[in-house]
């Protein structure tokens, strides 16, 4: 299975995290998170760099406000039927060091089990219903909170219309009220969902939205359409959810403001998003 990081990435899209060095991790980060003598082996997660110590995943951050911030809401999660790879403090009490980020390895793998990446994303958001607004939300201002902000109407970006902003314009259209509660969402949970045979799934880390849980659950649709290769019926899978074709609508209004706004998105990268849009308009 692709992940979106893995996709994006074959069209020259920029997917490295700052602050990872891929030759190897530094001594000081290895170190600090109490793993010295335990060889660093390097996996990826997520489509993205790690280093495999023992009990233990270290992993670059980008942004060191949010990953401690995930971190604390991880650190005492209980989602029902899901495993949380719990996030593990420095030697210092710090969640991260130099751009690092460390927790429990759980083993697991990528696996196209779409519907139960659903199932766990509505597990996972019953969890953290009562965790509240970060403020963090208030100051992002990247490609991915304007996509999200365009997606749902509360703001105007430039959109390139051979990359998506045509696309965009049509979906737009279709556009109705949605009267649905916000909360704290996982908004990429796609490829970060990890499965190991019969076990219950793992997520290992929250990157936050304000959204309703049927927008993140839409999300997963959307990107499994586009760029897993799912089976059309997916989208009818979830259609008992409520509001179910709108909330696929912003889903999708939102994967392609975020093509349509970068540079390296081209005509070709566009085309698994105009697959999902074909099926998601023939259910509004």
């Amino acid at each position: 299975m692709s992940t979106v990081a893995d996709h994006l990435a074959e069209y020259g899209f920029d997917v490295t995290e700052s602050g990872s060095d891929r030759d190897g991790l530094p001594t000081h980060v290895h170190n600090a998170f109490g793993v010295r003598d335990i060889p660093a082996v390097p996996v990826r997660i997520a489509g993205m760099p790690a280093w495999h110590c023992g009990d233990v995943l270290i992993r670059p951050v980008t942004d060191n406000a949010l990953a401690s911030w995930s971190a604390r809401v991880l650190d005492t999660l209980a989602p029902d039927g899901l495993r949380v790879a719990r996030p593990l403090r420095s030697s210092d009490g710090r969640w991260v060091v130099s751009g690092f980020s460390a927790c429990q390895y759980l083993g697991g793998q990528e696996e196209p089990r779409y519907s139960e990446m659903v199932a766990a994303s509505l597990r996972l958001h019953a969890a953290t219903a009562s965790v509240r607004r970060p403020r963090l939300l208030d100051d992002r201002d990247d490609l991915v909170s304007r996509a999200d902000a365009a997606a749902w109407g509360e703001r105007t970006i430039t959109l390139d219309p051979a990359t998506g902003g045509l696309l965009f314009n049509e979906l737009a259209s279709y556009r109705t009220k949605l009267r649905l509660a916000s909360q704290v969402v996982h908004g990429d949970l796609f490829g970060t969902v990890l499965f190991d045979g019969n076990a219950a799934p793992i997520v290992f880390d929250l990157l936050p939205f304000w959204r309703p849980v049927e927008w993140a659950a839409a999300v997963i649709v959307v990107d499994a359409l586009a760029w897993g290769g799912a089976p059309p019926e997916l989208v009818g899978e979830w259609s008992h959810l409520d509001a179910w074709p709108q909330a696929l609508l912003r889903a999708l209004l939102f994967r392609v403001a975020l093509h349509a706004q970068h540079p390296a998105a081209t005509t070709e990268s566009l085309r698994g998003l105009e697959y999902a849009a074909d099926l998601v308009l023939a259910r509004l």
